[in-house]
């Protein structure tokens, strides 16, 4: 018996591990001993963000780096908590806005975001048939790029049946270009000195999703945030008829979406010019808007990770940044030569 007792612990010691049991185990130790550390790493970028120490373009980039670098150990949560806070986060920034404001941007915006997005939904599928990417993924890529990102993704998704590769891969895509555009617009709009009205104008029509927009325009400044900000909720409308269009073509019976975040921001920029009596609660909701948008660009980088880059594919992302590059420069030329101006 002792004789087998001291075989047994001889078996069990590490010490005596085969190098099969020691490359068996060191990964799972390493994982077991690094899953700790990548929650609190998260949670730390999430109070970081929160604290309104660093800008929303550092925030992304942060969020980037954990999400190319570490295991994302609240994947799903994380998606969820993006959705909402993202909303959030826009109806308190109208408490910051003046509705004469918001009212001429949007008046405007709303002509401008009609033609460029009949111009990048028609460009959008003929690069997707020339490139040889399938109807549906070319269709999700090119209403995210035409109106509002994920969001437009989300809901027209379900109408054309779209299967979870088809989405994951338009997701995939947008996120990464816009994740770009955040960090690359502000740089752009002042190596061209382009006004404040020019810059907001100018992100809200070329950026996908209206938290980088939100982002890009409040690094440039207050009056293109107003301006980014109104005309992107005007361009984000458009998911509606967009949706209700496409379900008529394809028969679908899928429930529409509707984007009632915009009806709140508008009430949210009521209150603020018209009901004085709450003034020294507005600014804080404002800030609270701002602080909120800085955590939901940390969670979007965070998502963004080495699986979703290889997911997407050469011809859907060379299809999506083609669109984009043409909406971009497209948009910029026609601000800069005033043919789209407020």
């Amino acid at each position: 018996m002792q004789a087998k007792s001291s075989v047994l612990s001889c078996y069990c010691d590490k010490r005596v591990l085969s190098p099969i049991s020691k490359y068996t185990w060191t990964p799972f130790l390493q994982f077991a001993t690094l899953k700790p550390m990548t929650k609190n790493l998260f949670f730390v970028g999430i109070v970081v963000a929160a604290s309104g120490l660093i800008s929303p373009a550092l925030a992304l980039a942060v969020g980037l780096v954990y999400g190319l670098t570490l295991v994302h150990p609240f994947q799903m949560e994380s998606r969820r908590l993006t959705k909402f806070l993202l909303q959030a986060s826009v109806v308190f920034l109208g408490f910051g806005m003046n509705l004469q404001q918001v009212v001429r941007a949007g008046r405007s915006g709303f002509v401008y975001t009609a033609i460029t997005i009949t111009v990048a939904l028609t460009l959008g599928m003929l690069l997707g048939r020339l490139l040889g990417v399938c109807n549906t993924q070319a269709f999700l890529i090119a209403a995210g790029t035409a109106i509002c990102g994920g969001s437009a993704i989300a809901a027209v998704g379900p109408v054309v049946n779209a299967n979870e590769e088809e989405m994951a891969v338009s997701l995939g895509t947008v996120f990464v270009l816009n994740s770009v555009a955040l960090l690359l617009f502000p740089f752009i709009g002042t190596s061209l000195h382009l006004t404040q009205t020019q810059f907001g104008l100018w992100a809200a029509l070329a950026i996908h999703d209206t938290s980088s927009v939100v982002g890009a325009a409040a690094k440039y400044g207050a009056l293109a945030l107003v301006i980014g900000t109104t005309v992107k909720l005007a361009r984000a409308l458009w998911i509606v008829p967009l949706a209700i269009g496409t379900a008529a073509i394809k028969k679908s019976k899928t429930r529409i979406q509707w984007p009632w975040f915009i009806l709140y921001f508008c009430l949210a920029a009521v209150m603020n010019t018209y009901v004085h009596a709450l003034a020294g609660f507005y600014h804080a909701f404002s800030k609270l808007g701002t602080d909120g948008l800085t955590v939901t660009l940390f969670l979007i980088g965070t998502g963004l990770t080495r699986k979703t880059l290889r997911d997407v594919g050469v011809r859907p992302m060379l299809q999506g940044v083609m669109l984009w590059a043409v909406m971009a420069v497209g948009t910029l030329w026609a601000i800069r030569a005033g043919w789209i101006a407020l």
